[in-house]
C-alpha cells in the first residue's frame, strides 16, 4: 500500500484539498500544520502513524486492523 496515493485518493473522494485538511488540523491541534510539510513527510516515509490517523479523522475515516485468514 502506498500511503501517498491512498491519502491523495481519499482527499479527492471527499471533494476537499490537503490545504483544507491542514487548516482543520491546525484548528483542532492548535499547532501549525502545513501541506508542504505533510507532503514531504509522506514522500520521505517519515510521517507518523498519529498524523495519518488525524488526517483520516478529518476525512471521516479510521484505521482498522483485520487479521488475514
Amino acid at each position: 500500500m502506498n500511503i501517498r496515493n491512498e491519502l491523495k485518493s481519499l482527499i479527492a473522494q471527499n471533494g476537499t484539498t490537503l490545504k483544507h485538511v491542514c487548516a482543520v488540523l491546525t484548528e483542532r491541534t492548535g499547532k501549525s500544520v502545513i501541506g508542504n510539510n505533510i507532503t514531504n513527510k509522506i514522500r520521505r516515509n517519515t510521517i507518523k502513524f498519529e498524523e495519518v490517523e488525524q488526517i483520516l479523522d478529518v476525512l471521516g475515516y479510521h484505521i482498522e486492523f483485520v487479521r488475514n485468514e
